[in-house]
């Protein structure tokens, strides 16, 4: 075993005779290990257990008690947890028990065996089990000739009685680390039947501060630990008289509460003052940015030049194709055409075209043409006018095509001359009406807009919530497609269903009538994007008329809409880095009077003064007699206000003005262990051992009948 919290203190073992005890006190939290006979333990560390890895050998060692920050750095904690023997004041890993005794052992200065008799405490109605595994760990791994074990209340109750603090008749009260228990003592003697436990103690407090400083303080759980919850309990933490008064205060009182409130500052370094930038850092700046936006520019203006070269390249091998075909008989031609991927020379033309196209406006000109190559967009057409016998049966595919895209192109060109027909017309009538009631006028333009937008709002909400037209908005399951298309879609859907069915029956023919551009239009998708555009459309024209009427009119799509400000990032103070410790303070120890705060759904310690003179089974006298000697234990029983809370809960189940005396053991943490010292060195140590030759005759059935110590 190795350790490094704390260094030998070099006890010379072989001073003390072999007859004179070893006194431990085993207790959950602290170990404390010394002489019989003395006044005080010669080590003491807590009961835990930890094995992190040397950072730089790789090495695995044993660190048991106190840990020192400093030496811990050398060593990786991250797969280590610490760990404790006990669980509810039971030892049940023996395996860390034997970590703690080897470094207990070592503290007294022992080398191979220990030759000295042991006293070792533990709680009240410890299982069989763990004393036999206990019992034969110290006799099998130390080689121990004889054990004794006592309660360790009962030793501080009857060291305390000693001193004359409490009487032959009482009750003792520890409130332990894990564990709360009650003892009532009839004539010196420890009523074991019944005594009363609850499994809250002093690590449920600290536990329950350390969760709620990190619900107050998210920001800062890195530094609640649990030692520092534990220091932090025993400078700030008292018991309240009474519970929901001292809530009151906190609630209404602001000037008591602030009394009341304690302060625990965290490192904190005030942040770098930024100073304005200079002159010429600024000048600095501005530089490096136009160096960059050259460089930018130049990798554009890079880029566009290369594009004009690929694209004067590409129309000169276009241009050249284009002679080579004129040039060219029919037959050569169109394996010239073949060879080059094109179908007929309208193609390259086409290619030709686009490709002039491309190259003026990465040249930055103008398109001048375009206009007019729409409107001689006839020429691009010259199978249309050629019969079906003089064609091959590509060009006839490519006549159909071209048939196709001349309907297309002259039904837009009609729609839109339509369209503008019918806006003319409309103004001529709304000029009109404008001039005979204005105000009727402005009216229907109002109720025009407001329409508009409102079905301009609803195509917007479609859209989002996925088309759902039946009331079920984002509902998932139970809409059929039927059900999600509106009318438009059907029909469209209802129109491609009998082309692909006529187009099964026979020649396909669909594009050579004038009529067909109207079947088009209905199952084209841009078409409802055309109705789109028109409505829109219809939407700015009309604001626009609002505007010239009412000059206070705002249309929506101009209203101002005010968007939260983003949170302003703010530095954090020192403020930020206090931790106020308030209503913690008192509502921490509460679990001991009311365990279900923390979901433990047991008695608390004033009721189990109760419940452990119910299971007496005596009269009112005797009950009487205990509680004017109540002994209140334990590391727990330190804290402010412990008393008269525990007197003022006890007062509640006992008869109204009956006698009640409760004081404090003369030192809670060490009595226990001065008890056991006391007795290890009387004459009566020797009577309540048993051996090793006990141990190996009897085995475990040995500590089924066996009597702890109880009296000195």
């Amino acid at each position: 075993m190795s350790s490094v919290t704390r260094p030998r203190r070099g006890t010379d073992f072989s001073r003390f005779p072999s007859s004179i005890p070893i006194v431990i006190d085993n207790g959950a939290s602290t170990f404390r290990i010394g002489w019989a006979g003395e006044m005080g333990p010669r080590a003491t560390f807590r009961n835990v257990v930890q094995r992190p890895r040397h950072r730089a050998t790789g090495e695995t060692v044993s660190i048991v008690g106190d840990t020192d920050p400093a030496l811990m750095k050398f060593f990786d904690c991250t797969r280590s947890a610490v760990r404790s023997p006990f669980d509810d004041d039971v030892v049940y890993q023996f395996e860390y028990m034997e970590y703690i005794l080897d470094y207990g052992f070592d503290r007294l200065g022992a080398t191979s065996e220990v030759g000295h008799p042991i006293l070792m405490t533990e709680c009240e109605c410890n299982p069989s089990f763990s004393r036999a595994r206990m019992a034969e760990l110290l006799f099998e791994t130390y080689g121990v000739p004889s054990i004794a074990f006592g309660i360790d209340n009962a030793f501080s109750y009857k060291y305390n009685q000693k001193l004359g603090n409490c009487g032959e008749d009482g009750l003792a009260i520890s409130c332990e680390h894990g564990t709360c228990h009650v003892v009532p003592f009839l004539k010196g003697q420890p009523v074991l039947g019944a005594c009363c436990r609850t499994n809250v103690g002093g690590f449920h407090i600290t536990d329950f501060l350390r969760q709620l400083l990190s619900l107050k303080y998210p920001y800062h759980t890195a530094n609640f630990t649990w030692e520092k919850a534990e220091e932090l309990k025993k400078e700030h933490c008292y018991v309240a008289h009474d519970y929901m008064s001292e809530l009151q205060i906190f609630k209404n009182n602001k000037e008591e509460a602030e009394e009341k409130t304690r302060y625990w500052q965290l490192p904190w370094v005030p942040p770098p003052k930024e100073e304005p930038p200079s002159e010429e850092e600024l000048a600095r700046k501005a530089a490096s940015k136009e160096k960059a936006g050259q460089r930018l520019r130049e990798i554009a203006a890079g880029k566009r030049a290369k594009k004009i070269v690929d694209l004067e390249k590409q129309l000169s091998d276009l241009e050249e194709l284009m002679d080579q075909l004129d040039e060219a008989e029919e037959s050569e031609a169109t394996a010239i055409l073949v060879k080059n991927k094109f179908l007929s020379q309208q193609d390259v033309k086409s290619a030709i075209l686009k490709a002039t196209q491309s190259l003026r406006k990465a040249k930055g000109e103008s398109n001048a043409d375009e206009e007019k190559a729409d409107a001689s967009a006839a020429d691009r057409y010259p199978l249309v006018s050629v019969p079906d016998e003089e064609l091959t049966p590509e060009q006839l595919k490519e006549k159909k095509k071209q048939i196709f895209l001349k309907t297309t192109t002259e039904g837009k060109l009609r729609a839109k001359q339509r369209r503008a027909e019918e806006e003319a017309l409309r103004e001529k009538e709304e000029e009109k009406r404008r001039t005979e009631n204005p105000e009727l006028y402005l009216e229907e333009l109002r109720a025009r807009y407001s329409e508009l937008s409102e079905k301009f709002e609803q195509r917007k909400r479609q859209k989002v919530n996925g088309g759902h037209t039946n009331g079920n908005h984002g509902s998932s399951g139970g809409v059929g497609r039927g059900e999600r298309l509106n009318a438009a879609q059907k029909e469209r859907m209802r129109l491609l269903t009998s082309a692909a069915f006529d187009r099964g029956k026979g020649e396909d023919t669909f594009g050579q009538r004038d009529e067909d551009w109207l079947v088009y239009n209905k199952m084209s998708k841009d078409n409802d994007d055309d109705r789109n555009d028109d409505d829109e459309s219809e939407l700015v024209r009309i604001a626009s008329k609002l505007q010239e009427i009412d000059p206070t009119f705002v249309s929506k799509s101009e209203a101002v809409q005010v968007t939260p400000e983003p949170p302003k990032f703010r530095p954090l103070t020192a403020e930020d880095y206090r931790i106020a410790i308030g209503i913690e303070r008192f509502r921490c120890p509460e679990v001991l009077f009311q365990p279900g705060m923390i979901g433990i759904d047991q008695a608390g310690i004033d009721e189990m003064v109760s419940i452990s003179l119910r299971r007496l089974m005596e009269d009112e006298s005797v009950k009487q007699r205990l509680c004017q000697s109540i002994l209140l234990t334990g590391g727990c029983s330190l804290l402010p206000g412990m008393i008269p809370r525990l007197e003022s809960g006890i007062r509640q189940y006992r008869p109204y003005l009956s006698p009640l005396k409760i004081v404090r053991a003369a030192d809670p943490i060490l009595d226990a262990w001065r008890g056991a010292a006391a007795f290890a060195a009387s004459s009566k140590f020797g009577k309540q051992t048993f051996s090793l030759a006990d141990y190996r005759e009897h085995g475990e059935n040995l500590f089924h009948r066996y009597n702890i110590v109880y009296s000195l």
